[in-house]
């Protein structure tokens, strides 16, 4: 295996417009033009430097409550300030030694994890 290239998180259909301001607005990551033939599915693609996430609409959805993609950032407390603010309070774990991180849920349930290292740990 040579790198992860994306982690694809589903949305219900028509929910695009509910996403952008999360993922683009909050976490500024930039939409990316899907190809032609994807582009008729729905979903969005993002990214923010070698973070991409793609949401794609799945016609039975159910939000991943559990299942998330975990991105590193360098400044957690910003970031936290920033989605709660918005609305979307983070819930803080201390589970990880060394690592301090938060989940939030996106606007159709998805949980997502955001973290910093403290010392010598992940990430």
């Amino acid at each position: 295996m040579l790198r992860l290239d994306h982690v694809q998180l589903a949305i219900p259909k028509g929910a695009e417009d509910r996403c952008r301001p999360f993922y683009v607005g909050l976490l500024g990551m930039a939409e990316v033009p899907k190809p032609p033939a994807l582009a008729a599915r729905g979903g969005l693609w993002l990214e923010s430097g070698p973070v991409r996430i793609h949401l794609g609409v799945e016609e039975d959805f159910r939000p991943a409550r559990k299942a998330h993609p975990a991105i590193a950032v360098a400044d957690l407390d910003a970031l936290a300030r920033t989605l709660s603010e918005a609305g979307h309070e983070p819930a803080w774990d201390g589970a990880i030694p060394e690592v301090r991180r938060f989940y939030v849920q996106d606007p159709v349930g998805n949980r997502i994890e955001f973290m910093e290292a403290t010392g010598t740990g992940a990430p």
